[in-house]
């Protein structure tokens, strides 16, 4: 049965609506509402499967045409209703949260998040998540050694959440909030939380070659770690389009088995799976599971098991696949918005952009790029506007200026943090190419933050009239070539001509 990138699509969108409508129906006052909910759910998404089937079987015979849509509906089915039971169980995980005086050891799930004047933890008690917010100067300077996975003696009280607060958090499993008075000694975590945290502390170590805040920047570049870059500089990567730089993704996943080419390429093809498994599965550790960076490291797995296997490799497939896996085992990750960006990003890259191009030939050697940075934008204006309520206007000529030199910094930047963190005489020298790189991103994103629209209405404005001149233009070289077309003879010739 060969079933296209279209219904494989419909087939992942019947999933998210269904997991999205249980999951919100779940936070909501009661079963029913939560009931009602997922049954919604599950009713548009057999429509969605079955329309799926139904188009799947188009040019084929009436057996096959059975056969085909009764194995897309039972499969499309069985993973809508194993999603809805998924995601009621996990709500109803968030809706138990314990609380009450706490004393004892926590560990901590992520690293320590300065936020303003406070610092946020997510740390795990009795198996389950709970966030806590150190305001006071003791407990946030003690909070500064802390890294992932480590250990930490505290005595506190553990609160619920607010509706609109748990409602936030819901996508990181945080079920309370723990209120910490005291934190004592600390203990190192296991073995591999141990060697990501050398890793990152030789990237932090080879970054303070570089001027702040650039320093953090390349930190944002490499591993995603931008939790110490100034208000100032977020701001403006946001405002200019280029904050997705920062989120590391299916780029730096690539990067990163780029760097490892060589050594890769040498092996036979179970040992180059099994390498290349590895090699993800270490980076995004490194990058502390983020969505963004699972969806990229799954998808990027799925396609070495593809090449292992000899089957399709086509990059929509594989997002789909990969978007459904991630849905299916955690159903939260629905609200999460880092995953949102990074599937329509994705999906606007392979899906959009290749069809745009043709339409941009106009602009020469640079109409790839521009194809796939407007793909790229198009895949996120749905989250964009939903969230954040806006649409850079400078974004996609600061892309086509940023994002080949951040791609160098990404493929540069992790071996050489390595070397200079390793060699320190040699570091000044071989950071050299990344500090020059970073400057030159930042600078970017000035100029565009500069220039952007302070509006967001007259931004998006501006692109609407943008896009309708551009199709516009394209409709009348249409019709202009087709009238051309039926002007001409056979021969070649006008008929003023004949």
């Amino acid at each position: 049965m060969v079933v296209s990138d279209g219904h494989v699509a419909v087939l992942c969108a019947a999933v998210v609506f269904t997991a999205a409508a249980t999951g919100r129906a779940m936070g909501g006052d009661g079963a029913v509402t939560g009931l009602r909910g997922t049954v919604a759910g599950v009713l548009v998404a057999i429509v969605g499967v079955a329309l799926a089937g139904r188009l799947a079987t188009v040019g084929l015979g009436p057996s096959m045409r059975r056969r085909t849509t009764a194995t897309l509906v039972t499969v499309g089915i069985a993973l809508v209703v194993l999603t809805s039971i998924r995601a009621m169980v996990e709500h109803s995980a968030l809706r138990d949260a314990p609380e009450g005086a706490v004393t004892g050891w926590v560990t901590l799930v992520d690293d320590p998040q300065p936020l303003g004047g406070s610092t946020r933890l997510i740390v795990r008690h009795d198996g389950r998540r709970v966030e806590a917010w150190l305001r006071g100067r003791a407990l946030r300077l003690r909070a500064e050694g802390w890294e992932a996975g480590d250990r930490v003696q505290v005595a506190g009280t553990i609160v619920a959440l607010d509706r609109a607060r748990a409602r936030r958090v819901a996508w990181q499993h945080v079920v309370g909030e723990v209120r910490i008075d005291w934190a004592g000694d600390r203990l190192d975590g296991s073995p591999a939380h141990r060697a990501s945290n050398r890793v990152r502390g030789a990237i932090a170590v080879a970054a303070s070659e570089l001027p702040s805040p650039d320093d953090t920047l390349f930190r944002g570049l490499v591993i995603g770690d931008d939790r110490e870059q100034p208000p100032d500089m977020l701001r403006r990567f946001r405002v200019s389009g280029l904050s997705h730089l920062t989120a590391v993704s299916g780029q730096n996943v690539a990067y990163v088995l780029a760097a490892a080419g060589p050594l890769i390429a040498s092996l036979g093809p179970v040992r180059r799976w099994l390498v290349t498994v590895v090699l993800i599965g270490w980076f995004v550790m490194i990058t502390r599971f983020e969505p963004s960076i699972m969806r990229a490291g799954v998808m990027a797995i799925a396609a070495a098991s593809a090449t292992l296997t000899g089957r399709e490799r086509s990059p929509l497939r594989l997002l789909w696949i990969t978007v459904i896996g991630l849905l299916v085992i955690d159903p939260l990750l629905v609200s999460s918005v880092g995953l949102w960006l990074s599937a329509g990003a994705t999906a606007g890259v392979a899906g959009i952009g290749p069809r745009l191009e043709p339409g941009l030939r106009v602009l020469g050697r640079v109409a790839p790029a521009v194809a796939v940075t407007l793909g790229a934008q198009l895949g996120v204006v749905l989250p964009s506007l939903l969230v954040f309520g806006r649409l850079p206007l400078s974004s996609i000529p600061a892309n086509l200026l940023a994002v080949p030199v951040a791609g160098v910094v990404m493929l540069y930047g992790l071996p050489a943090a390595l070397l200079a963190s390793a060699i320190p005489p040699v570091a000044p020298l071989v950071m050299f190419p990344a500090r020059v790189g970073v400057r030159w991103v930042d600078s970017v994103a000035r100029l565009a933050e500069s220039v952007e629209p302070t509006s967001a209405r007259l931004a998006i404005g501006i692109q609407g009239v943008i896009v309708v001149g551009w199709l516009a233009v394209r409709w009348v070289r249409r019709r202009c070539r087709s009238r051309c077309l039926l002007d001409t003879s056979p021969d070649g010739r006008a008929p003023a001509d004949r």
